[in-house]
């Protein structure tokens, strides 16, 4: 299969075939982004996060829906804990979304996390790269669950919907510990609980005390994605954020500073696999750390000894 034609041609299989090579790290799909990389940037961005069993599989299946309707195609990237029986992705997000894979105009992929830190996948931005090549409108990004350490969302998408849902107990607990700062958009969802008006008035001061350096105030939507209810009012909301975020010149510097995260990224991870793994600048780090071990070195010199040899080796890092 020719797959930079493939993905040209709106071949799905090509498609899913690419996010495939890119979880592995198999060149074949660096090498298909390369070339395609001046067909990104077109779609927008929708981060959707929040506690587990807040509903955001839901409320990205009814949006993607709604979506559909207007004619709009939806690509979705649905970031689930990896199986430690497969190493992949536990199914559960695309199971929800059973009937949307019946869909043309949408593209399911579930990716694992693979042990990767940050809520996403290692692979999520050459998956969002991948889609938006295919031609999707709008690419959803479901995260695997809110906590301190998984704020790498933020980096990842135009628009972020912070999820919550009455009754949970910690939501302004987690607030509190800084996610705050992660929602241009707070969705309290199943809001038929009882409190429901109580979580959107801690939101709505919470937000009062914010101090930010822009003229956004984060709306909060009452949704019960379940009904549809507040759905067409989210995509409303998600669509005035983003001519926000155009108008305001944010979109420009919110994406080149994704793209400096992702060259450092990158980088890093090419930086580290030539150590490791270039038979002409190695250095035996096994070696290195039984002499630490035995305090006949230190740390910071070991680190040394390895950055010189790459210096002197020269080798690039492509």
């Amino acid at each position: 299969m020719n797959l930079k034609q493939g993905i040209l041609d709106g071949d799905k299989r090509a498609v899913a075939r690419l996010i495939s090579l890119a979880e592995n790290g198999d060149p074949e799909a660096f090498k298909v982004i390369k070339e395609l990389f001046h067909l990104t940037g077109r779609a927008q961005i929708i981060g959707i996060t929040g506690p587990p069993g807040s509903g955001k599989s839901t409320l990205t299946d009814k949006l993607a829906k709604e979506l559909r309707k207007r004619g709009n195609t939806v690509g979705i990237i649905a970031v689930d804990p990896t199986s430690p029986f497969t190493g992949g992705a536990i199914l559960g997000d695309r199971i929800r979304m059973q009937d949307l894979t019946l869909d043309e105009g949408v593209f399911i992929r579930s990716m694992g996390t693979r042990g990767h830190l940050g809520g996403l996948s290692k692979a999520t931005h050459a998956a969002i790269k991948i889609l938006d090549i295919y031609g999707m409108d709008y690419i959803f990004v479901e995260t695997v669950g809110v906590g301190q350490s998984e704020v790498d969302i933020v980096k990842t998408a135009d628009t972020t919907i912070l999820v919550l849902v009455p009754g949970l107990g910690d939501d302004i607990q987690a607030l509190k510990a800084g996610i705050m700062e992660i929602g241009d958009i707070f969705v309290v969802n199943k809001s038929d609980r009882e409190d429901s008006d109580r979580l959107v008035t801690e939101i709505e001061m919470m937000l009062d005390l914010k101090q930010g350096d822009t003229t956004w105030r984060p709306p909060v939507i009452k949704t019960i994605a379940s009904n549809n209810i507040g759905i067409e009012e989210l995509l409303s909301k998600a669509a005035e954020h983003f001519d926000f975020l155009i108008s305001s010149s944010l979109l420009k510097s919110k994406r080149i500073d994704r793209i400096e995260s992702e060259i450092i990224s990158i980088s890093k991870e090419r930086f580290i696999d030539i150590i490791y793994n270039n038979p002409d600048t190695s250095v035996s780090i096994r070696e290195l750390s039984k002499e630490i071990y035995e305090k006949k070195l230190d740390l910071y010199s070991a680190v040394d000894i390895i950055l010189n040899n790459f210096n002197r080796k020269g080798v690039g890092l492509c």
